[in-house]
């Protein structure tokens, strides 16, 4: 609820404190009295767009202090909460306006942007006037609006829930199309690659393997022919034969050498054993070197062929088993991809098959709804004086979305037989406001929270119809804070805070005051707005009765 505004030197403004109630505050005034500069203050403080130049004429700045009462539930609390601002049950919105245009808003004495602003303020209060083009007159919110008089939150969740879940299946599915038509693109390469590894089946460390065993039998070829050539030294032809005489000729003279060839012949018979070890090492060598030729050549074909395929996938020779493997992986993946794809659409159709049974249950309710909406809206509008209007809540099928299918337009034909429309395309002004206040009235559930003000609404009637609007405006103060600027004495007739808006001249300089009319007062304010300038004992009398009732 507001609870004050404090305007400084805006426009022709130049100091106002205004303490504002709760229920129906009437704001009454001459023409040209500055009753519009008050909701220009208050659009000021809300972050609303409006005048350029507000700062009065003499003064360095502009400022406007609006308090608020937050209730407990409020939802301007998640929107301080979430912009990091201090919440207390008072709410208070600081703006001030310089002299060269800087705009500075606080919010509970914290700096505070335009959009976290009007962030706030859209939580807070709700303007309504002949020109109201966004809201009521929107159709874009005529959904939205439907569905708040119609109270089917569960429904909408069920619809958000289904859609959310029906677009996660979708994106699922085409994330492993797209996933299989990439691979089904390599499918020849892999293939042809799995086939070319599964041929070769190199493993790991096989490269260092094969190339020591390639140069080792490169090179036996060189080294046998004297290897076998010192075998041949060391054998009984060579070395060994050689030491057998010299062992057999110094036995034969040790007898008669008086022990002086024993050391030799002990030496003798080492280097006989280290001969043997040698031999047979060498033979070994030998054994060794033997190989077949086309061992030679299969050796380096394997080799080659590890080394080739390596430097055609950009990879180390060891690494070929690992790489090999990923590529059957892709070409299992491949040939598993048609199954899952069939698993994914059917989940996309069980989801779209939940949504559109979530969509239509929305739909029929929706459509039960506008029928009750329009019974309301016939019943607001007979004591209006258009019990011959028709408003009519359209539903056609639209684009799919969160919240369902429906595409929901409000119409009015102002008498039988006339073609229907939106309502700022075929109402008059004066019908066009009775229309709004109806539709307001009707669709009033949810607005406690809210501060309704109604510019003027009542312009362009007078009369039984202007009781009419008095008494519906009172009838949607009962739930909610409203402030209705108003020319008719029925409407202020029907106000529990009345304010009279005056304009004077002191010393050449305009300026607008509002005060609040005390009960005698209010008596000579409507007298005035039923009579004109000459208030008559009629008059009076007329404004009593209308207070009374």
């Amino acid at each position: 609820m507001l609870h004050s505004l404090d305007i400084r030197d805006i426009l022709i403004i130049e100091r106002l404190e205004l303490d504002f109630g709760p229920g129906l505050n009437v704001l009454t005034g001459e023409t040209g009295a500055g009753k519009s500069i008050l909701l220009d203050c208050l659009g000021f403080v809300l972050g609303w767009r409006g005048r350029a130049e507000l700062v009065r004429q003499g003064a360095d700045q502009g400022e406007v202090t609006a308090v608020f009462e937050l209730p407990s539930d409020h939802p301007a609390r998640d929107v301080l909460a979430e912009a990091g601002i201090p919440v207390t049950d008072e709410l208070i919105l600081r703006r001030v306006n310089a002299r060269d245009g800087r705009k500075t808003a606080w919010i509970n004495d914290r700096r505070a942007s335009g959009d976290v602003l009007r962030q706030v303020s859209a939580s807070l209060v709700e303007l309504h006037g002949q020109s109201d083009d966004g809201g009521l007159l929107n159709e874009r919110g005529h959904r939205a609006l439907l569905d708040a008089f119609a109270g089917h939150s569960e429904l909408l969740e069920a619809t958000r829930s289904a859609w959310k879940a029906r677009a996660a299946a979708a994106r699922k599915l085409e994330a492993a199309r797209s996933s299989l038509a990439a691979v089904k693109e390599e499918e020849e390469f892999l293939r042809h690659a799995v086939k070319e590894f599964d041929s070769l089946d190199p493993k790991p460390g096989e490269e260092a393997e094969l190339d020591g065993q390639r140069r080792l039998m490169q090179g036996a070829a060189k080294i046998r022919e004297d290897v076998s050539r010192a075998f041949a030294a060391l054998g009984p032809e060579g070395a060994e034969g050689m030491m057998r005489d010299a062992d057999r000729w110094l036995q034969g003279a040790a007898d008669r050498a008086e022990g002086r060839l024993d050391a030799p012949l002990e030496a003798l018979e080492r280097a006989f054993l280290e001969l043997g070890e040698a031999a047979q090492g060498v033979e070994t060598a030998l054994d060794a070197l033997d190989f077949d030729p086309h061992a030679l050549e299969a050796c380096e074909e394997r080799l080659f062929a590890i080394r080739g395929l390596a430097r055609k996938h950009g990879v180390l020779a060891d690494e070929l088993a690992d790489f090999a493997e990923g590529l059957r992986e892709k070409l299992a993946a491949l040939d598993a991809g048609e199954e899952g794809i069939g698993a994914l659409e059917a989940d996309l159709a069980k989801a779209g098959a939940t949504y559109d049974k979530a969509a239509v249950a929305l739909s029929q309710a929706r459509a039960e709804a506008a029928g009750q909406l329009d019974a309301a809206m016939a019943g607001e509008l007979a004591p209006l004086k258009m019990d011959r209007a028709v408003f009519e809540t359209r539903l056609s099928e639209g684009e799919p979305g969160p919240e369902g299918t429906d595409t929901v337009r409000f119409t009015v034909a102002t008498n039988p037989g006339a073609p229907a429309g939106p309502l700022n395309k075929i109402a008059s002004g004066g019908e066009l406001s009775r229309f709004l206040l109806a539709l307001k009235v009707v669709l009033a559930r949810g607005t406690d929270t809210l501060t309704l003000i109604f510019d003027e609404i009542d312009r362009g009637v007078g009369g039984a119809t202007a009781d009419a609007v008095g008494r519906r405006l009172a009838k949607l103060a009962e739930g909610a804070q409203v402030l209705v600027v108003t020319h008719s004495p029925q409407v202020a007739a029907r106000g529990a805070t009345h304010f009279c808006v005056a304009k004077s001249v002191t010393d050449g300089m305009t300026t607008s005051e509002v005060r609040a009319l005390a009960t005698a007062e209010r008596t000579d304010e409507i007298a005035r707005m039923i009579a004109g300038a000459e208030v008559t004992d009629a008059a009076k009398a007329a404004a009593l009765d209308l207070l009374k009732g």
